[in-house]
């Protein structure tokens, strides 16, 4: 089995580390989340914060993701996304998410092998993650299970 990654809104960083033990993540601890297989918060939404945003990824990636929580020698792990990527997301409409799904289907981490449909349609479901944490005054974090 892959590594997991579920996304997920909380109201704080605290709220957000109480899932590092539970075994099926944010969903079981009733947080609304969003799984998506393979896209990891470092790289990926790195690239797509990048995209969103105009900001360059030197800068984007510069940005330090510190654990909110850690378990198991970094194999699991709960970490706060930035409120750039969280905000850009959230003010995001269809038309824009399936524009920036393109580039980033075409990049090194998914081989330039992954379908911007697929990726529109995960991003549509993230980008209405970050419309609730927002309109909730929610943070959003991404459990990761190695």
């Amino acid at each position: 089995m892959g590594v997991l990654f579920d996304y997920f809104a909380a109201p704080d960083d605290d709220a957000a580390a109480t899932t590092i033990d539970l075994v099926g993540g944010p969903d079981e601890a009733s947080f609304p989340t969003v799984a998506l297989k393979g896209v990891d918060p470092f790289v990926q939404l790195g690239t797509l914060e990048s995209l969103l945003t105009g900001v360059d990824y030197e800068t984007v990636i510069g940005r330090a993701i510190e654990p909110v929580a850690m378990a198991d020698g970094g194999a699991r792990l709960v970490v706060a996304l930035t409120g750039e990527l969280t905000a850009a997301l959230s003010d995001a409409d269809e038309a824009r998410l399936n524009e920036v799904a393109e580039p980033w289907s075409r990049t090194e981490e998914f081989g330039g092998q992954a379908d911007p449909a697929d990726l529109a349609t995960m991003l549509t479901g993230l980008a209405e993650l970050a419309r609730t944490a927002t309109t909730r005054g929610d943070r959003l974090y991404c459990w990761v299970c190695v």
